[in-house]
């Protein structure tokens, strides 16, 4: 072997022995540590939208929930006489409003909407007081006849006239009771002839609470056993708290008021509203004056819900717009889910008086 060879032997030898120190961790320095690192949690947004509360339809004219049928109000004109009683119907109207016409005697105006009564009557003539109180509601009036110059101010105010004079379908006179007491007619048939301006459902007329818990006589009113009017010399309703049946229970005089069928007529809420009551300008039989009422304006009126009452004010900006209600605070008082009774109460001679 030459030197060259022995000197590249040596040299490699002792490379190869600073690797293996090197390699053996025999250095005194620490191995470098690494920076702790961090890491955010993955939070992945809810864009699912928060659930609508689900509220159930109502009625318009009772607020009484259910499926609601887009049929128009129809009202009929039902005579309130001796011979008349007891009338057919009542006791499925929606809405019944009691006004006073000539001779001292009051006359009805129920509406229909939610229900489909079978027959209703006796049917009576129209009178200048129902297209102010109809017109807001749109829809159909059921009468017998009436004077030329007080017909053409149904269909003026927006509402199809139904007249058993003019032919209407659905309308026929009975046999057990003597004219004019005994025009009687048949809802079905009326709401079949309503016109393509006349096929929608009225707005609301009161504004209702969703129970009757929260109706504004429940809750603010003071406890009443009866209401008495005096609307005149021949009209004298009056209305009593049945506790059992949650209802009040109408009388005439002091005769309890009924359907034909026998069923007690009943309200879940009675409505007092005192307004003028001027001569209209139409005159009956012998020149009688034919009185209407002034309800476009405001007037003092009164809430029966739940056996208790509450004072309100009634206002009615225009003919075509509904009669609405309002506590002492200006707050609309809501009626309780069901059907109502109005008492159109003359404030030139008529009253009224509460019972606790």
């Amino acid at each position: 072997m030459t030197s060259r060879t022995v000197w590249s032997a040596a040299a490699f030898a002792g490379a190869a022995a600073l690797t293996l120190t090197a390699c053996s961790g025999g250095s005194d320095s620490p191995a470098p540590t690494a920076s702790p690192v961090t890491v955010a949690p993955t939070v992945v947004a809810d864009k699912t939208p928060a659930p609508t509360p689900s509220i159930a339809p109502t009625w318009p004219l009772t607020g009484v929930e259910g499926k609601p049928v887009n049929r128009p109000a129809l009202a009929v004109k039902i005579e309130n006489t001796h011979q008349a009683r007891p009338q057919t119907g009542l006791d499925q109207a929606d809405i019944v409003w009691e006004t006073v016409v000539e001779f001292q005697v009051s006359r009805f105006i129920a509406v229909f909407q939610s229900k489909v009564p079978d027959e209703v009557g006796p049917i009576r003539s129209v009178r200048p007081m129902d297209p102010i109180i109809l017109a807001p509601m749109h829809g159909l009036l059921a009468f017998s006849g009436g004077q030329k110059g007080i017909l053409p101010l149904v269909a003026a105010n927006g509402i199809q006239p139904i007249s058993h004079d003019a032919g209407a379908a659905g309308m026929y006179r009975t046999s057990d009771r003597a004219a004019p007491h005994n025009v009687y007619g048949t809802p079905k048939t009326f709401w079949k002839s309503a016109n393509d301006k006349h096929q929608d459902a009225p707005g609301q007329q009161f504004l209702f609470a969703r129970s009757a818990d929260e109706a504004a006589a429940v809750g603010g009113g003071k406890g009443t056993s009866k209401i008495s009017y005096a609307l005149s010399a021949a009209a004298h309703p009056s209305w009593t708290w049945d506790a059992k049946a949650k209802k009040w229970n109408r009388s005439e005089d002091s005769t309890p008021a009924t359907a034909r069928d026998g069923k007690r007529l009943t309200a879940t809420n009675v409505v007092t509203i005192v307004a003028k009551h001027p001569d209209s300008g139409f005159n009956a039989q012998g020149g009688a004056p034919v009185p209407t009422y002034d309800l476009v304006g405001s007037g003092k009126g009164l809430v029966a819900t739940g056996g208790k009452t509450v004072a309100v004010t009634w206002k009615k900006k225009a003919k075509d717009e509904p009669l609405r209600l309002f506590l002492s605070d200006g707050s609309p008082a809501l009626l309780a889910p069901g059907n109502t009774w109005v008492e159109l109460v003359p404030k030139e001679d008529g009253s009224f008086k509460v019972s606790s």
